[in-house]
């Protein structure tokens, strides 16, 4: 079925963090890096539409057994000084463990690395810098740092001595990300930025050249995912945010952070803003708690304002559905003598259902096709797609529980850190900063903002007031904010004001 990618692309999908998505966008960045044609899309059809995204990342194999598949390095490491015994005694076992690689030879590493134990030294260096350690993956799901070229690779699944694309970790929202970057207004200034992320001469990216041989990487071409847009305001605003972010001149470590928040906020506003296109219904909005001692109006109009934006994507594939039983070309086919026959083979082509005669058991009947269709599209868009607003969100740092077991909009510090990088040059006056992610992001922190999106029923200045005071107390808290008197505040970059 082919609903929810119609209205969003193929794919999002919420099994995803920030990190992962990143780690997906880079390797796809830098397959087409390699190639010359770094956020550069492919010629268009005859129809105006680009090409299908294709690259081809590495594997990187031999590292990642060396990284991931070899606890053994630590024991050989501790039990035997000798060194020709402990490189004897794990190129043996490497030769006997180690998967996915057709030839099992890791005695390049002898000529490389001064002692076996500097060498396991340094495997133990770089595995405290792997991304998400904590969580319980396989040891062909793991990713170490993106120092550089050298330490980014796909999403895999060993099996049988073999490996293919797994799409679990890696579900295609990175490659949406890239489609998204590489349409955006800032396309070119980025293209510049992540090349010479690429291209760098990171110590630790070259201590990963090492760990690997000499040999002619087995690719495999990858892709053919989906955006359906040409160009859309959430494609230019994530481009700036990112933009805006490189051009702090931050060390790749301290910004990469910032930019997986980003990514992943952007992906669910583009989510909602697509959604709410499709329904006709006004941009979102997100009441947003500064988390108080105690429970507070604000928290609950937080609460219902997620839950109105989480209803938002289920929505849209009812709206979807329905505008097709609208359309010109469905009276057309329903009004032929084949009526449902001509129905059901024009749902095929614009939503690839039903695939077979068993994926639909109801009467001969259109509308209840269209019925049947509803029904099925909506049970598979809350399996994953309907979960990436919370999923994203809260992985952005926007969506949480703290305080509660309910769901509502309360930033963390991280999130904030990131919008203030991202949007305040070197320093902003705290209600426009309020008023700017009101108009950007949608959120809402303060009463101006709030009288613009609820009913007098609802609006309580002196709850909105108490609200943005607190968030100017957690600003300055972090560094961020500086009032010079009672009536001034300014919140602050403190990297272009150090810069400037």
């Amino acid at each position: 079925m082919w609903v929810d990618e119609q209205i969003w692309g193929h794919r999002l999908w919420d099994a995803q963090t920030p990190w992962l998505i990143f780690l997906e966008f880079l390797t796809v960045a830098e397959a087409c890096h390699r190639e010359g044609r770094l956020l550069q899309e492919l010629s268009v059809d005859d129809q105006n539409r680009p090409e299908p995204l294709s690259f081809r990342p590495y594997k990187r194999m031999y590292l990642r057994n060396i990284l991931y598949n070899n606890e053994e390095i630590f024991r050989i490491a501790e039990k035997h000084a000798d060194d020709a015994t402990a490189w004897r005694l794990w190129l043996q076992w490497m030769q006997d463990h180690a998967q996915a690689i057709p030839n099992l030879d890791f005695s390049y590493l002898k000529r490389r690395f001064r002692s076996f134990h500097q060498f396991a030294s340094l495997v133990g260096m770089i595995r405290s810098s792997t991304i998400e350690s904590a969580s319980n993956k396989r040891w062909s799901s793991r990713f170490v740092f993106p120092f550089g070229r050298h330490a980014i690779y796909e999403d895999l699944n060993v099996s049988g001595g073999s490996a293919s694309r797994e799409y679990i970790y890696f579900g295609r929202p990175g490659e949406l990300l890239y489609q998204m970057l590489a349409r955006s207004q800032d396309a070119a200034p980025l293209r510049t930025h992540l090349a010479t992320a690429f291209e760098s001469n990171d110590s630790c990216d070259r201590l990963l050249a090492l760990m690997q041989p000499d040999i002619p990487e087995d690719f495999q071409s990858r892709g053919d995912s989906y955006l359906p847009y040409a160009t859309h305001p959430t494609f230019d605003a994530m481009g700036r945010d990112w933009l805006n972010v490189f051009e702090l001149g931050l060390p790749r470590f301290d910004a990469y952070p910032h930019l997986a928040i980003l990514a992943a906020l952007h992906l669910a506003l583009y989510q909602l803003v697509v959604a709410a296109d499709v329904c006709g219904a006004e941009k979102p909005h997100f009441i947003c708690e500064v988390v108080a001692p105690r429970k507070t109006l604000i928290r609950e109009l937080s609460m219902m304002s997620y839950l109105q934006n989480s209803q938002m994507s289920s929505r849209a594939i009812e709206e979807y559905v329905k505008k097709i039983g609208e359309g010109e070309e469905w009276h057309a086919a329903s009004s032929e003598a084949s009526g449902f026959a001509a129905c059901r083979e024009l749902m095929r082509q614009q939503v690839r259902w039903p695939r077979a005669e068993d994926d639909y058991e109801g009467p001969a009947d259109p509308s209840a096709l269209l019925v049947e269709l509803r029904k099925a599209a909506l049970a598979r868009h809350r399996q994953h797609v309907g979960n990436v607003h919370r999923s994203y969100g809260g992985g952005a740092g926007l969506v949480s529980r703290r305080g509660t077991n309910r769901l509502r909009y309360a930033p963390t510090d991280d999130l904030l850190k990131a919008l203030i990088l991202a949007n305040v040059a070197v320093r902003m006056e705290y209600g426009e900063f309020l008023d700017l992610l009101f108009r950007r992001y949608g959120f809402v922190f303060g009463e101006r903002e709030a009288t613009q999106v609820l009913s007098p029923e609802e609006f309580d200045k002196r709850a909105f007031q108490a609200n943005a005071e607190r968030l100017e107390s957690r600003l300055r808290t972090l560094g961020m904010l500086r009032r010079l008197s009672d009536a001034c505040a300014y919140v602050e970059n403190p990297l272009r004001k150090a810069a400037s």
